[in-house]
This record gives structure tokens, C-alpha cells and sequence, in this order.
């Protein structure tokens, strides 16, 4: 049989048609498998974060988040919303927690470990998923894993009760770890009211920002305040460690009254006796006219050495959430290094900042770098992190800690922090009012730093600072000893009970 004539495919001039045919359905597959590719690959995040793409919404919170941990129990939930974002973040004591989870919103994201650990509670981290290679290129997400905190709760309790609705923050440490034992901001909100979306959501954010006690400042990590007496003890680290003080029993020479360098100011005393006090005397009553002046004698490329390594000036200090810049000035006249020295003039610290000043002297001098987050998981349980215990710094010699140790001690067995002590324990501390506002005439914060080890115990439990800022309190009803020892009595009970129950 013979073929049509146009449909012979024997001729060349057919079979060159065919050729160029296949070559150019070729090339149009290899351009859709190149654009694809385009799309999928290389352009896959920049479309993820595109506002205009709900495909990414919509999956963030298409299934449950994972939860944050406090003594092995969940303190977050996943509420089924039945919404087009179905899944919804809940909290268990949201005001108790806040200041440690921060909140996971639908509207507003997500803050402090929420945000920190966010990869990984909300199930996008690769290191949740056995082949991470595959879940790219699939695309699929494994369950949101779980954050373990460092958090004590019955230690946060006794913070956050302390507290009482008063404005202020509490934290403690473990000295040998860093680990943060409680973390507690005053006054506080509940998360759970941020979770979703709608005009309810709304107006609670709108409120809460606009409250002039700021319940979502987080005054433990967040805010710097001058640190006034309790800084004497980073002061009275750097003599010891320069040499400037030998004996800390032995006359400094300090007069009383006290002339700034260079100026005709007199540095007034609360205290009585600071006329030439020695080191110890000065301690425990807190005069500032001889701390003062050891400040000088330093000088200050001596005391911003010292100050960095307690933390001060460190503005990348994770915990893992960010923590505000506590600060130390440099370039100061002899006058501003003065006030400096003793917590005044531009010094300003976190209450972390001052609890990681106790948990220098309570662990020998070595400095552990505060942590919030022990480890990490899969939603099965399995092991995705764990966080390293590891030095921050040396912050001074392990002799000077030794000698600043007896002088915490003194302070509260025959000092100023007497309603500090514990029975059956051995408590070192400092007490602190410091002064702000023009003339110093605002209402002081009442400051107490300090640490506990109990009777037998190889080291101390815990170190913690306080710090009060009851501006509905009588200037004359606040101090560091009055307001801010007693809060730190009760957290370091808790501490001191909870090594016992380990």
C-alpha cells in the first residue's frame, strides 16, 4: 500500500518537521521544569514571605503549636478554633508566665521565647525533621516540638506573690549555671488575650499599650534602672582586684564630708560613721562617700573593665530572648566617675544585670551566662538542643569573691539587710535605694541583690536580685532593706527548699 503523498514520513523534508516539532516540545518542557523550579526554589522564601500569600498563614496555624515547659509541665495550649486559622494559642497563669513566654499572636506575632524558640515550636525547624533535605523539598511541616525552661515555679510563685501588683521585677539564678530560676516583670498581662484576631484582640492590645503601669514592659529583662548602692559591690570587686584595698578592715582615708573632683558638690552619707570607714564599714552601711572615692582611686579604665566583665555595655546579651544594654559611662570627669561608682549619675542595670552581680560573688567569681531554655524537642519527646552551661566572663579573682562574700554576709547579719536573713542558711546580700527625677526628688527604687547556700551545702543555691518601683509609696517607706529584702527572703526559701526536695 502507498502512503498519501502528506503523509510520507520516508521524505526528509517530513522527517526534519517531526524533529523540529519534538525539539521544540522539548524546550517547552525544560522551560516549565526551569520556570517551576524558578518558583519553587529560588523564589520559594521570597513568595513565603510575601504578605499577599495566605498559603503560609493559613499553614502556620494549621496545626497545634508546640508548648513551653515549666518543671516538665506545659504552661501554653492549642485551642481548635474551628477558623479558617484554626489553631489558636492558650496559656495556662498567662500573667505568672508572661514575662518568660511572652505571647504568640494570630495579629501581633510573637515576643521572648515565643519568639526566640519560635522555629521550633511552631514546627518549621529543620532540626525537628530526620530528613530536612526532604521536608524542603516536600514542603511539609513536622508537629511543632517543645521548649523546657530553666523556670522553678514555685520559686516564680514567691516572686510574682511578693511582688504583688506592685511595679517592679524579681529574678534569681542559679550561681554554678546561669540557669534562670524565676523571671517575674510587675504589674503583668495574660497572653492569651493577644492569641487571635477580631476587634476583642484588638482593643485589649490598645489598652494594654496604653496603660501608664505598662504590664507588657518586661522589667526583669527590658528596663534599666539605676542600680544606686547594690552596684558598690562591682565597685568594691574592682579595688580588691586592682589593689586599691589590701585589708578591708584597715581606714580608707575617705573624709566626711566627701567633695566631688573638681567641683565644690558635697557627697552626702545616709549613714552614719563613713568618716575614714574602712571597706567593710562602708559595705555594710552603705557610704557612698567612700565608695566614691575608691571609684577614682580605680580610675576608670580600671572600672570599665570590671564593669564588662559583669555584663555592663554588652548590648548582645541573649537569654535567649534579647536583654536591654545595662550601662556604664566612658569618657567621664572624675566628678561623674564618682556618682557612677555608686550606682548614680548615667549607671543604669537590668535586674538580670544585678542578679548576674550576686551570681559572680556566690560562684567564686566565675560568671555562668544566664540561660532560660534547657533544651528542645520533637513532639515525640526526642532530643533536639540542650543548652550548655558556660562562662560569661571571670568577673574578679576567686580571692576577692571570698572577701565579698563575709562582706554580703555581714551586711545582712549586722547590716542594712538584716530582713534578708534565713534561718539554718547562710545569706550575703546588698541593699540599695536608689534616687532619679530631677533633684533627685522622684520616688526611689528600692533595690536588694544577694544569694543563699544552705546550712551544709557545698555552694549556694541561688542568687536573686529585687527591685521595687511603688511610686504610690511615701519617699520615706521605701528602701532596699524595707521593700525589696523581704521579696528576696521568700524567693530564696523557695530556692533553698527546692535544692532540698533535689
Amino acid at each position: 500500500m502507498t502512503l498519501p503523498r502528506d503523509l510520507d514520513l520516508a521524505r526528509p523534508g517530513s522527517t526534519r518537521t517531526v524533529r523540529r516539532a519534538a525539539a521544540l516540545c522539548l524546550l517547552l518542557l525544560v522551560a516549565l521544569l526551569a520556570n517551576a523550579a524558578r518558583v519553587q526554589v529560588l523564589q520559594a522564601d521570597r513568595l513565603d514571605d510575601d504578605p499577599a500569600n495566605r498559603r503560609t498563614v493559613l499553614s502556620r496555624y494549621a496545626a497545634p503549636r508546640g508548648d513551653i515547659l515549666v518543671d516538665g509541665r506545659p504552661v501554653t495550649g492549642s485551642k481548635d478554633t474551628g477558623q479558617l486559622l484554626r489553631y489558636e494559642r492558650t496559656y495556662t497563669d498567662g500573667p505568672l508566665y508572661a514575662p518568660v513566654t511572652g505571647y504568640a499572636s494570630q495579629t501581633y506575632g510573637t515576643t521572648l521565647v515565643e519568639h526566640a524558640e519560635d522555629a521550633v515550636l511552631s514546627g518549621t525547624s529543620p532540626r525537628l525533621s530526620p530528613l530536612p533535605l526532604w521536608s524542603d523539598i516536600s514542603r511539609e511541616r513536622p508537629p511543632g516540638g517543645h521548649v523546657s525552661t530553666t523556670i522553678v515555679g514555685a520559686l516564680q510563685q514567691a516572686a510574682f506573690r511578693g511582688l504583688s501588683g506592685r511595679r517592679g521585677a524579681v529574678v534569681a539564678l542559679e550561681p554554678s549555671s546561669g540557669r534562670v530560676l524565676a523571671l517575674v516583670s510587675s504589674p503583668s498581662y495574660d497572653p492569651g488575650r493577644l492569641s487571635g484576631t477580631g476587634s476583642e484582640v484588638a482593643t485589649a492590645w490598645a489598652r494594654l499599650n496604653t496603660a501608664p503601669s505598662r504590664p507588657m514592659l518586661n522589667r526583669a529583662l527590658r528596663q534599666t534602672y539605676p542600680p544606686g548602692s547594690t552596684f558598690k559591690i562591682v565597685t568594691a570587686a574592682a579595688a580588691l582586684d586592682a589593689g586599691v584595698v589590701t585589708d578591708v578592715d584597715a581606714p580608707t582615708g575617705t573624709p566626711d564630708p566627701y567633695v566631688l573632683p573638681g567641683t565644690r558638690t558635697v557627697l552626702p552619707n545616709d549613714a552614719t560613721g563613713c568618716g575614714d570607714a574602712s571597706l567593710a564599714y562602708a559595705i555594710r552601711w552603705s557610704c557612698n562617700t567612700v565608695m566614691a572615692r575608691l571609684g577614682v582611686r580605680v580610675g576608670q579604665p580600671g572600672m570599665l573593665a570590671a564593669v564588662r566583665r559583669f555584663g555592663f555595655n554588652d548590648g548582645g546579651l541573649r537569654v535567649p530572648s534579647r536583654v536591654a544594654r545595662s550601662n556604664f559611662d566612658s569618657g567621664m570627669t572624675p566628678d561623674q566617675l564618682a556618682l557612677s561608682a555608686i550606682g548614680q549619675y548615667d549607671t543604669t542595670a537590668t535586674p538580670l544585670q544585678m542578679a548576674m552581680v550576686a551570681a559572680a560573688v556566690a560562684n567564686g567569681g566565675e560568671l555562668a551566662h544566664p540561660h532560660l531554655v534547657e533544651s528542645t524537642t520533637t513532639a515525640g519527646g526526642g532530643l533536639v538542643g540542650r543548652t550548655p552551661h558556660r562562662t560569661y566572663a571571670r568577673a574578679m579573682e576567686p580571692a576577692t569573691a571570698r572577701v565579698l562574700r563575709q562582706l554580703m554576709v555581714d551586711v545582712v547579719e549586722r547590716g542594712s539587710g538584716s530582713n534578708a536573713a534565713i534561718e539554718g542558711a547562710e545569706v550575703g546580700g546588698k541593699t540599695g535605694t536608689a534616687q532619679h527625677g530631677v533633684g533627685n526628688l522622684g520616688t526611689p527604687y528600692a533595690w536588694f541583690i544577694g544569694w543563699a547556700r544552705a546550712d551544709g551545702a557545698a555552694r549556694p543555691a541561688v542568687a536573686v536580685a529585687v527591685v521595687v518601683e511603688d511610686a504610690s509609696a511615701r519617699r520615706e517607706d521605701i528602701s532596699g532593706g524595707g521593700s525589696a529584702a523581704p521579696i528576696a527572703r521568700t524567693v530564696m526559701e523557695a530556692a533553698l527548699a527546692s535544692a532540698a526536695r533535689d
